[in-house]
């Protein structure tokens, strides 16, 4: 049956039943309802572009259950719609209209309503319907709710004037931001997060009778409206229609300033009076008021001057718009002091609720249309991994931020927010930005000058959009392959993570924060403070996690050498803020047991900000305080006594405020604790420019996705790569040669990207713009031949390219035994084998960890490369396949043989890996001739230019080394004698010990 003919027969039937609802009775004119949906089988369970019911979630556990279920007490026919609900992130389901048909008309109604069986819970239950567009899912969204404090069955009204459109999230980038209501193509009900539920509902119709309020609308330029005092600000407001129609009645706006904190007559000259836009008035129009404001001379805070309109024909602004007349005069608006003196001018002035606020960080999707920033005084925004404005451009990420800002001017003391973002790997939200490879792929380079790099062109491109802070670099150590996070990681040797925090000074500039004003710095963070990387596996009680946000068990020493290491040097770097890890630290022979490290007041008080000199701010991870044990207030009162110093509530944030109020009130959280905290949030705010320049400084977007950074980024690909095998010197390819390329990686930009881009958990396909790895080969080869699955004929091939490895995921997501091993799939394995089989061969391994490749496997192998994961810019993987740059990476993981190995690191007292930490076969040179004798001069001159702190003659003297030991290994295999010795001689050159680190290879190669 069609969806019209369906449309009909239910309405006629609807006529039919008793009206019960509890909401008010329609008036006699008004046309009967409409049904859309009453769950009797007349809908399907389908997808579009067919109609149906689908369900959505974030993670594979969050969409709900549904069902068609008979009930005696069904509102409506025989059965209502039930479902059953456990959502950590988010989750719902939507009635798509079919794609193929004709979008329906409701603008002839005044709401939508519903039946729900109310479980008096309290919960918000959000409603959303499609406008305008495509379909249902290139189409506007436009939202409300209502709450669930009802028991049993209850008709719930939802008037179209209720509904707003939706900021946080849009599938298309905006049409006309006007609900037109002539082409609907269905909604969506968004269920309650944060514990198991059930639910019913049923009946779902159009009623009631539209009016020009749902026709035309009121809006004004802005919600706050800045002036220097003694200016005039000028508020526009304009009328707009759906489908830019002409008025058919006239809209009257009757205007008056009233309330505020400024004074009528002192501040301002007081403005009423009436504007009329007549029938027949073109959608659009627009006229201005003009508010008048006085000097008084005297230096004042900012002060507010609300403008009342009163609208008469047509739907009124969502708020009142406000005048302000900014602070000035202050000694903390001067310039010329020293960020000391301004921090405590500022300070001094502030209540205790706007110091709270200061240290309170929302999510932007929670806050609307951002009102809550001046309502709460709120501090910080941050968007979450893939929270993002639509269209997801440079441009919008910037007016999107500075509307924030402006909010933030309706303050008395107009503290501008500070925005962040986690760009681990660019500013990887963004569409178009240059995507780096991930810190695993930086650790490989060995290079810190391209960390420097790439943490500069990250930092260009994040402030170019408004951002002035990026929750980055992570210095965790990883320790244990099965992690989810391994990719975030440098290496597994501290020394590593240490020689690659250039990136540091990349992101931030100057130690001492002279260049976080500048328009391509940001504030960096150091994170996850502290033992993240050496979590236990099966110790994590985060769901379905295995090791991630687990416990950390370590002697202090271990605790000391290889966790705590990078934070000193952080700190030495001068970096901003420091964000605690969600793990808990278990130090054996203090007594403590696991403590989550949002609590230890011990590390973050005593080591991190006493013992090692931090001054900047401590930022809790995402809803971090919540794993602390205990309610919420304990939450609060332990993690801001333990030095947290702003907390990321992102959808609690009013909760943390006053928990926060609260606990200081009543004597539990010091004043003096909280006067540093915001002073140690004002300090970079001052020292970011903030204060002078609030809003986006977009004289940068042009450089985003440059050529240049591009470049930067290809540079630091082409390091990365490292090369484990190359028999008979398969590589660098020729490009003469006919070559077969294959495998689920070699034509996937978001899998070659890997989480954390786009979105919090990556996706493969075609994410965001860039060169794929077969793009980049097609642009070197003159003959190249390309079958995912290699099933196209395998006869006539010089050589074969099979691109394997893994799909994207985030966090504890990817833990190793929650959906996700360290083994290839059967499709990557079945596609290297045919090619493998049929010719030479190359494996590209494109993971954030290492992959296990069995011996049998191994042996038909030619060469095989760990890609990593290298982000958008392919051709440098083409680079070095076809000899433009030579391979130079090398390991800074240990490559296992087996799982049974895990954990494997360097330094172990048994250690027998497939590769050793520091392997990297190296081509186009030569490597040096020479056996023990060569090897003993070489130690001879290292430990001379050690002597004499000869870095660069060092490291090259160690490197020819260890070029002499891979080649001997290569030819007689890598057994433990050998394994050992030479990943240690890795570590002792990053420690600077060139002289140790030659004997080391010297033992590796007797060995070998």
């Amino acid at each position: 049956m069609r969806r019209t003919a369906l449309l009909v027969s239910a309405a006629l039937f609807t006529t039919l039943l008793p009206l019960t609802a509890a909401g008010p009775a329609s008036g006699a004119d008004d046309p009967a309802p409409v049904s859309v949906d009453r769950f009797e089988g007349e809908v399907p369970f389908a997808r579009p572009p067919a109609e149906g019911l689908f369900t959505w979630g974030g993670d594979s556990d969050d969409p709900p259950a549904l069902t068609p279920t008979a009930r005696d007490d069904a509102p409506e026919g025989e059965k209502v719609l039930t479902g059953a609900y456990d959502i950590s992130g988010y989750g719902g389901f939507t009635h798509d209209f079919a794609s193929a048909e004709p979008a329906h008309d409701w603008s002839a109604h005044k709401g939508i309503r519903l039946w729900w069986d109310g479980r008096n819970n309290g919960r918000k239950i959000p409603f959303e319907l499609k406008d305008g567009g495509a379909n249902g899912e290139a189409s506007e969204l436009w939202t409300t709710s209502f709450t669930d404090d009802f028991s049993g069955w209850k008709q719930i009204e939802l008037p179209f004037t209720d509904f707003t459109y939706r900021t946080d999230y849009q599938p298309v980038g905006g049409i006309d931001h006007i609900l037109g209501l002539t082409e609907t193509w269905g909604y969506s009900v968004t269920l309650p997060v944060g514990g198991k539920g059930e639910f019913a509902m049923d009946g779902v119709e159009l009623y009631g009778k539209a009016d020009q309020s749902l026709r035309a609308s009121v809006t004004t330029d802005a919600a706050v409206h800045t002036v220097r005092e003694g200016g005039t600000a000028a508020v526009k407001i304009s009328v707009a229609t759906t489908g830019s129609a002409p008025l058919d009645e006239p809209v009257t706006v009757t205007y008056e300033t009233t309330g505020g904190t400024a004074d009528s007559g002192q501040d301002y000259t007081p403005v009423s009076g009436t504007l009329t836009f007549p029938t027949g008035t073109v959608s659009g129009t627009s006229r201005t008021v003009r508010v008048p404001t006085l000097k008084d001379r005297s230096a004042e805070p900012a002060e507010t001057v609300p403008l009342k309109l009163t609208v008469t024909g047509a739907k009124a602004p969502a708020e009142t718009p406000q005048v302000v007349v900014d602070a000035h005069g202050l000694p903390y608006l001067n310039r010329e002091l020293p960020v000391s003196k301004r921090v405590a001018d500022l300070l001094s002035r502030m209540s205790l609720a706007e110091k709270a606020g200061q240290m309170t960080q929302a999510e932007r999707g929670a806050i609307g249309n951002g009102g809550d920033v001046a309502a709460y005084a709120l501090g910080s925004l941050l968007s979450g991994g893939g929270s993002t404005p639509t269209p997801n451009t440079p441009q919008a990420w910037a007016r999107m931020i500075d509307g924030f800002q402006l909010r933030a001017q309706a303050t008395r003391f107009q503290i501008p927010l500070i925005y962040g973002v986690d760009a681990v790997h660019g500013h990887n939200n963004l569409a178009g930005a240059t995507i780096m490879p991930h810190n695993i792929g930086l650790g490989a380079t060995r290079d810190p000058r391209i960390a420097y790099r790439a943490g500069a062109v990250t930092a260009a491109e994040t402030r170019a959009t408004g951002i002035p802070w990026d929750f980055a670099p992570c210095l965790c150590v990883t320790r244990d392959d099965r992690w989810g996070r391994a990719y975030e990681s440098f290496g597994e040797d501290p020394a590593l993570v240490e020689s690659m925090e250039t990136i540091i000074q990349g992101l931030q500039g100057a130690a001492n924060g002279k260049d976080l004003k500048d328009d391509d710095k940001v504030l960096a963070t150091a994170k996850h403070f502290v033992g993240d990387g050496g979590t236990g596996y099966g110790s994590s009680t985060n769901g379905t996690y295995t090791i991630d946000q687990g416990v950390t068990k370590v002697t202090r020493q271990q605790l000391e050498a290889v966790h705590l290491a990078p934070y000193q040097n952080a700190v030495d770097r001068g970096v901003g803020t420091v964000m605690p890890s969600y793990s808990s630290l278990d130090l054996i022979g203090d007594g403590q047991g696991p403590v989550k490290m949002h609590a230890r007041a011990d590390m973050i008080n005593g080591v991190l900000k006493d013992r090692m000199g931090f001054d900047g701010f401590v930022i809790s991870d995402w809803n971090g305080i919540d794993q602390i044990p205990g309610d919420y207030a304990s939450d609060v009162r332990t993690s801001v006594n333990a030095g947290v110093d702003m907390v990321m509530a992102p959808y609690a944030y009013k909760d943390f405020h006053s928990a926060l109020v609260a606990e200081v009130r009543a004597g539990r959280v010091s004043e003096q604790r909280i006067d540093d905290a915001v002073s140690r949030i004002l300090t970079q705010k001052f020292r970011l420019g903030l204060f002078e320049k609030p809003y986006a400084d977009t004289s940068g977007a042009a450089k985003i996705g440059s050529a240049g950074h591009r470049a930067v980024a290809r540079q630091a690909v082409a390091e990365s790569q490292v090369l484990l095998k190359n028999t008979d010197g398969l590589l660098p390819l020729r490009k003469s040669q006919k070559v077969y390329v294959a495998g689920s990686n070699a034509d996937d930009i978001g899998n070659q990207s890997g989480g954390w881009t786009i979105t919090w958990q990556g996706s493969s396909g075609d994410i965001t713009p860039g060169t794929t790895i077969l793009e980049a080969m097609r642009e070197n080869s003159a003959r190249l031949t390309y079958s995912k699955d290699a099933s196209e004929a395998l006869t006539g091939y010089d050589v074969g390219v099979v691109v394997v490895g893994e799909t994207p995921y985030a966090e504890g997501v990817g833990d190793v035994g929650n959906g996700h091993d360290l083994r290839l799939s059967a499709a990557d394995r079945a596609a290297v084998d045919k090619v493998c089989g049929a010719m030479r061969c190359a494996v590209l391994v494109v993971s954030g960890r290492p992959q296990l490749i069995d011996d049998e496997a191994l042996a038909g192998i030619d060469a095989l490369v760990a890609s990593w994961l290298p982000g958008t810019e392919g051709d440098g993987v083409a680079d070095v396949l076809y000899g433009r740059r030579p391979f130079t990476g090398q390991l800074p993981v240990t490559w296992p043989k087996s799982e049974a190995q895990l954990p494997i690191n360097v330094g172990d007292a048994s250690y027998d890996p497939r590769f050793p930490y520091g392997w990297g076969l190296t081509t186009l040179t030569k490597v040096p001739q020479g056996g023990a004798a060569t090897l003993k001069a070489l130690g001879i001159a290292a430990r001379a230019a050690e002597k004499a702190g000869a870095e660069e003659a060092g490291r090259a003297l160690v490197t020819k080394a260890r070029l002499i030991v891979q080649r001997e290994a290569t030819g007689a295999g890598i057994t433990e004698a050998v394994a050992k010795p030479f990943a240690e001689a890795d570590h002792l050159l990053l420690t600077g010990r060139y002289g140790a680190a030659v004997e080391r290879l010297s033992a590796a190669y007797r060995a070998a």
